[in-house]
């Protein structure tokens, strides 16, 4: 049987998704083996592309026609938008030597290494509203006190990883929990968005990784569970040796914001210039989820920027130089804007040749009640790891995991309803967290200015631990509440 894409719905990322059973998951594989390998992941990202055009029939000249579709989306403009603005703001805060100023103040309270990573803990789940903001915020905001600490980058990164989505799948106030209510309306007896709100709000017991992940953070960065595996090696090299980086690690970050200085002479004003913005983003996205039904995060940081721009002249910094600081923001941005670009084109091409169909055909033959919702974590993390994306797994898992949860309650909401909406979520999240296409896991690299490769290597067995034990759990609910 031969598996040919036709031009058609290859040109058409909306096409109708098929499945090319074994042959669907080989880019994939081939982009994390070779990213591990090579420890470039743009390049291995790269070879992936063209290897999954070539199998799908198109030739040497489906690879820019895949970056062409993939790229040219929604999607990637919003995620890419909102990554360029937020590194802007970032090269506003040093400008204006908030960041600096700010740090020195965390400084001059002599943190302890616990205190620092704890410090960074309860940031990361402060700014909630935003899986791709707070990453970056609070790697941005705490790298220079836990270089001051002897922490580790790849610590820094895991901290902000683990608590940006893990937080905002918990939290029912934000554009994930809009989003996963929403796919569950008109699935079983979940007919409104009312109702599918409050599904999310029943299920969110039962997201055991997410509220796994987000604790383990806490319970590591106390010191009450040790740091292991390659985390403890990286971790013991910082405090002995002063490496908050490997030797060889390349931080995916540009230099244009790790080494930027403040305007001479310029007054610090934390709260003006760091405080206050990071508020007005906060009224600007929550206020316009509870008015419009849709967090304008984008638009709020757009605002942001206007603000400051105006404010940096106000205070005397000349126009130009805040062009300059601009335009540094923006070139700061571009390595991990150039591997989100790939990452999207992995998973649109993933998406074209029915990998997530194929994952989900595998385990058809043994579902049960009991078994139901460890299983679907399984697909759901397995499938959210090989694409990159958490958003496209539940895309595909939560129609599928639904309504197999309620043929089995007969069409009413029960703890198997529940566990499976939830276990969509935190398998999607655990998969999500992983995977080095993952753009959270870049955005996490990038704001802790970490080796990408080495961000997820350190945390990959954290989020295995949490994710083995989510399993356990899930087994528990079904055969002892199910």
């Amino acid at each position: 049987m031969q598996y040919i894409l036709t031009k058609e719905d290859f040109h058409n990322m909306e096409a109708e998704i098929i499945n090319m059973g074994f042959i669907s998951i080989i880019p994939a594989i081939i982009a994390i083996v070779l990213s591990f390998v090579t420890r470039n992941t743009i390049v291995s990202l790269v070879v992936a592309c063209i290897t999954g055009t070539l199998l799908a029939g198109e030739g040497l000249l489906g690879f820019p026609t895949l970056l062409k579709n993939s790229l040219g989306t929604t999607s990637f403009s919003w995620v890419m938008l909102l990554n360029t603005f937020i590194a802007i703001i970032v090269a506003y805060f040093q400008k204006t030597g908030a960041i600096q100023s700010f740090s020195q103040m965390i400084h001059d309270k002599n943190l302890s290494r616990r205190g620092a990573q704890l410090m960074a803990w309860v940031l990361g789940i402060f700014v909630y509203f935003s899986d791709s903001f707070s990453p970056l915020f609070v790697g941005t905001t705490m790298r220079s006190i836990t270089d001051k600490a002897k922490i580790s980058r790849e610590k820094l990164a895991y901290i902000a990883d683990s608590t940006s989505a893990p937080v905002s799948v918990l939290v029912p106030i934000t554009g994930w929990a809009a989003y996963l209510s929403g796919l569950a309306v008109g699935i079983g007896c979940i007919v409104t968005e009312e109702d599918g709100s409050a599904l999310f709000l029943r299920a969110v017991p039962f997201n055991f990784y997410a509220i796994l992940a987000v604790l383990m953070v806490g319970l590591v960065g106390s010191g009450i569970i040790k740091d292991f595996g390659p985390m403890a090696k990286a971790e013991k090299r910082a405090l002995e040796e002063g490496k908050v980086l490997r030797d060889g690690a390349v931080p995916l970050i540009g230099k244009e914001l790790t080494e930027m200085k403040a305007h001479e002479g310029i007054r610090p004003r934390i709260f003006l210039n760091f405080l206050f913005p990071v508020l007005m983003i906060i009224t600007i996205a929550l206020g316009t989820y509870i008015t419009m039904g849709s967090a304008k995060t984008m638009e709020a940081f757009l605002f942001v920027i206007i603000f400051m721009t105006i404010s940096m002249l106000v205070q005397g910094i000349p126009f130009r130089e805040i062009m300059d600081t601009l335009t540094d923001g923006i070139k700061g941005a571009v390595p991990a804007v150039t591997l989100l670009a790939l990452a999207y084109s992995i998973n649109a091409l993933s998406k074209s040749m029915g990998t997530a169909n194929y994952i989900v055909s595998l385990s058809e033959d043994f579902l049960t009640p009991a078994l139901l919702p460890a299983i679907i974590f399984v697909i759901s993390a397995i499938m959210a790891f090989a694409t990159g994306s958490s958003w496209g797994t539940f895309a595909i898992c939560m129609p599928i995991a639904l309504p197999l949860a309620f043929a089995f309650t007969g069409n009413t909401l029960s703890t198997l309803v529940y566990a499976c909406f939830a276990a969509v979520a935190g398998g999607g999240v655990f998969g999500d967290h992983c995977s080095p296409l993952s753009d959270t896991t870049v955005l996490s690299s990038t704001g802790a200015a970490a080796d990408h490769i080495d961000h997820v290597q350190t945390q990959l067995p954290y989020a295995l631990c949490c994710g083995m034990l989510s399993v356990a759990l899930y087994l528990i609910i079904g055969f002892v509440f199910i």
